[in-house]
């Protein structure tokens, strides 16, 4: 087994900047015109811009790549993230609700990371449960297109739960960098 402590050389496939994961043409994030009129449309293009870059930084590589975790004693892994931001996606949708809550994708705490294996399998089941957990937490905001509404039991504001979604997935796209050239020397952007 190969360890993260066994740093491959950088690379990347920019060829205008070599420090960058692409070159900016070449970037599906960068979109043509002008950015979207209005808070919420930029708040919902700044999440799906950072969607797509945790989808970049795990594109190429295999289950034991994905599931490869970081410096011991962490459990971070490309593949745990997905699994932890499917997990995030699903409380996120309890926070929108008066309902009980939704039980937890993957079990006790940090079993995200934990059931993070090496198994073509948890990958794929990965990356559906993402998808479902965006679209459903994507629908039921949906509902409450005012960003000063408060919702849920604990009355937080639509803006103040965008603006935290958008956190948590930049913060583990900057962890995904990190792994990503660990794993195999491509550069983050």
């Amino acid at each position: 087994m190969r360890r993260m402590s066994d740093q491959p050389a950088r690379w990347t496939q920019a060829t205008v900047y070599p420090d960058m994961w692409a070159d900016p043409d070449d970037d599906p994030r960068n979109s043509e015109g002008v950015s979207p009129d209005g808070e919420l449309a930029t708040l919902q293009d700044f999440l799906a811009s950072y969607r797509m870059t945790l989808r970049m930084k795990c594109e190429g590589l295999d289950a034991e790549q994905l599931a490869r975790q970081s410096v011991p004693p962490s459990t971070m892994s490309l593949l745990g993230l997905v699994r932890h931001l499917a997990e995030v996606e699903r409380d996120w949708r309890n926070w929108i609700s008066d309902g009980d809550p939704l039980p937890k994708l993957y079990g006790e705490r940090d079993s995200d990371f934990y059931g993070a294996v090496a198994e073509q399998a948890v990958v794929d089941a990965a990356y559906f449960d993402l998808e479902r957990e965006q679209a459903a937490t994507d629908a039921a905001l949906a509902e409450h297109p005012d960003l000063g509404e408060r919702v849920g039991k604990d009355g937080i504001a639509v803006r103040e739960l965008m603006v935290h979604r958008i956190d948590e997935y930049a913060r583990h796209c900057g962890h995904a960098d990190l792994l990503r050239e660990c794993i195999d020397g491509r550069v983050g952007q």
